[in-house]
């Protein structure tokens, strides 16, 4: 099944929102539904593909079968930028600049080498698209020149596993839920279930250094990463000998998150772990915001460490607590102060012991149990906000998200400063916003915070959000914090992280990719300026 082309996910799964909540909508941020009919896909004209013939021959016989290079529209609609916010508008009202010229499915690596030397010959850029969930810019290339998307869904097979070591070998098309089914058949899985879980790939974790929601139990993506394939126009990159090495820097940590700049990764070894015997989720409150990162804070540091382990503001307590017909009306029930949901997976014995040892933690830190439902809700919907966001610009609001990490000590001064940097350039614009943040992932030594803005879209939504998100990382690196947690850099962060890797390590980088990547066909302009 493709994703909805102007939306999240499965289009079955879309739903206006009801009545009472766009009253609310309407009351509370003056959005007003959009006067414009939505395009139907059959109706964005897309430009010609220009593709000369030679260039078209040389991809057809790189990957073996005419089947393989398309070039209809609605394929190359379908892989035209992301899923953020900006993205959706533009596609939705027939923005389709940045649409590529064909899209190639190769099946193998020596595919893809062969692919990546086609496009060399004739000068064609060439971006890795997994299950196109990029909501930085990481699929919208500088477009300087003609470029291709390379589908990785055909790539989608277990490889190897070897349960004695506790490793699984995998394709970089495969989705997490593929992925998932293929490792449980074995008895085992990888445990990392990030919002994207349901359409992102392999491949795509390994690019972007992904971060899922059971972070604190089972680690970020490239914590589970033991080894990488790399096909690039310069030749293939193989890393990850032993678990653990010595022999001089390691190469993988090079390339996780390296966002398709440096090559099309084609295989990736990870740890993988037994399924779990037993889940538990469970929510507890906390009079503020600050008492309830205290207490996160104590379990990361001290112990006993939860799988899941998130905390939301007060504002994000109240909008995710209350029943939707019942938000801003009378009966609405006054929620106050933060809910955490804590979650642990495992057997049944070091569950029920993480479980009671956490608790004692958590009261003594001024929590108060609540009992399974906040657990067990949020655990039902942990994939549906995206779904959320498109209900939302149907109903003519626009809702982003946004997200950052920085050390315990800098949190509260991080959370102010985009908090506000938020509010106070949207309503400078006209578009008073809510703003809602949650502590996504914990660490030993900091967290995340992931923000989530609702406003009016205004007459013109994307140049006031990238106003708001420029304030906004502004804000973050002004505060400490990094300009990404887990979303990546893409297009939309370049120019920040630029900044934070600082003028030695940009251009070190620069090196590596001009040796990989000699004509700068791969990616261009994302994670790094285009040459």
């Amino acid at each position: 099944m493709d994703m909805l082309w102007n939306g999240w996910g499965d289009p079955a799964k879309a739903a206006p929102l009801p009545e009472t909540v766009t009253g609310l909508l309407r009351d509370l941020l003056g959005v007003a539904p959009s006067t414009a009919a939505p395009l139907a896909l059959g109706d964005i004209a897309v430009p010609e593909p220009r593709l000369d013939k030679a260039a078209h021959e040389a991809l057809i016989a790189a990957v073996g079968d005419p089947a393989h290079v398309r070039t209809d529209p609605e394929t190359r609609v379908r892989h035209t930028r992301g899923k953020s916010t900006p993205d959706l508008l533009r596609i939705r009202r027939g923005d389709v600049d940045d649409v590529p010229e064909g899209v190639v499915l190769p099946a193998t690596h020596d595919e893809v080498l062969a692919l990546l030397g086609a496009c060399a010959d004739h000068g064609l850029a060439v971006v890795p698209f997994g299950g196109g969930t990029s909501v930085v810019g990481g699929l919208a290339p500088a477009r300087a020149r003609s470029f291709v998307a390379l589908d990785l869904r055909r790539m989608d097979r277990l490889l190897a596993l070897d349960p004695v070591s506790r490793t699984a070998t995998l394709q970089p098309g495969l989705r997490a839920p593929q992925a998932e089914a293929l490792l449980a058949g074995h008895g085992f899985t990888l445990g990392h279930f990030p919002q994207s879980y349901e359409w992102a790939t392999i491949g795509g974790f390994a690019a972007t250094r992904s971060s899922g929601q059971a972070s604190a139990g089972y680690g970020r993506f490239d914590e589970m990463v033991l080894g990488l394939t790399l096909a690039t126009p310069g030749g293939t990159l193989d890393t990850g000998r032993a678990p653990r090495s010595a022999a001089g820097p390691d190469l993988r940590q090079l390339l996780l998150g390296s966002e398709g700049a440096f090559g099309v990764i084609t295989s990736v070894t990870v740890r993988i772990r037994p399924r779990p015997q037993a889940r538990h989720y469970e929510g507890w409150r906390f009079g503020s915001f600050d008492t309830g990162a205290a207490a996160l804070r104590r379990l990361a540091q001290d112990g006993p460490r939860p799988t899941v382990l998130r905390l939301s503001d007060e504002t994000e307590t109240l909008i995710g607590l209350a029943q939707p017909e019942a938000i801003g009306s009378s009966g609405a029930p006054q929620e106050t102060g933060c809910t955490a949901v804590v979650g642990f997976e495992g057997t049944e014995e070091d569950t029920a012991l993480r479980r009671e040892q956490a608790a004692a933690v958590l009261s003594a830190c001024g929590g108060t149990p609540l009992g399974d439902d906040p657990g067990r809700r949020w655990a039902e919907g942990r994939y549906s906000a995206p779904y959320l966001r498109d209900s939302l610009l149907d109903a003519g609001a626009f809702a982003e998200t946004l997200e950052t990490a920085a050390f315990w000590s800098r949190i509260p001064g991080l959370y102010a400063a985009v908090r506000d940097a938020l509010t106070g350039t949207l309503t400078a614009a006209g578009t008073p916003p809510l703003v809602m943040c949650h502590i996504s992932h914990v660490y030993e030594n900091g967290a995340s915070l992931y923000f989530t803005v609702v406003s009016a879209q205004g007459e013109d939504p994307v140049p006031h959000w990238e106003h708001a998100k420029h304030a906004a990382n502004e804000a973050i690196l002004a505060a400490g914090g990094t300009i990404s947690h887990h979303h990546g850099v893409g297009t939309d962060h370049r120019d920040w992280y630029l900044r934070e890797a600082g003028e030695l390590g940009v251009a070190a980088l620069q090196a590596v990719k001009h040796r990989l990547d000699p004509a700068g066909l791969l990616n261009p302009g994302v994670l790094l300026p285009a040459d």
